[in-house]
């Protein structure tokens, strides 16, 4: 996979074909990699775990745990403000030692997984196309659905300021 971070996009790879091509949404606070920047890690990650398999389009999981709810517009309402994780969650791992996995020489945690990054549902209303994020990849539920049932776990995924 390869997330664009000029383009908000996400396309799914086979060799250098593009097979899929979804819109997405990235930090709002742009492209970096330490902990509490909230900002969207660079660099080469791998799909570390997927999570969600079997769970209604968009159920609300906290914690990758599925809270009991399914979103739905009356509960957004009553809950304005809170950072949605919908459907499916492919959580990542930076493959990249003192980048985005481990820490840096000065000590700085740059962990991508242990940030809790992913690319994960949002709820529909949420816009695609600009940074909104708090450093993950939001995709609409019918895309993190699709994606989800494309990508095993292991699938390198290089996340691209350019692109």
């Amino acid at each position: 996979m390869l997330v664009g971070l000029a383009s908000q996009q996400v396309w799914l790879l086979r060799g250098r074909d593009v097979q899929a091509c979804y819109p997405a949404s990235t930090a709002r606070n742009g492209a970096g990699e330490d902990s509490g920047s909230e900002r969207t890690p660079r660099g080469w990650h791998v799909v570390r775990a997927r999570i969600g398999a079997g769970l209604p389009l968009a159920a609300v999981l906290r914690g990758r745990r599925p809270t009991g709810e399914v979103w739905s517009p009356a509960l957004h309402e009553a809950q304005p403000g809170r950072d949605w994780i919908l459907g499916r969650i492919l959580w990542l791992s930076g493959r990249e030692p003192g980048v985005n996995r481990g820490r840096r020489a000065d000590g700085v945690l740059v962990d991508s997984l242990r940030r809790y990054i992913y690319l994960h549902g949002t709820p529909d209303c949420e816009p695609m196309g600009e940074p909104r994020s708090h450093g993950c990849v939001r995709l609409r539920n019918d895309d993190i659905l699709a994606l989800f049932e494309q990508v095993p776990a292991g699938t390198p995924v290089l996340i691209s300021e350019a692109a």
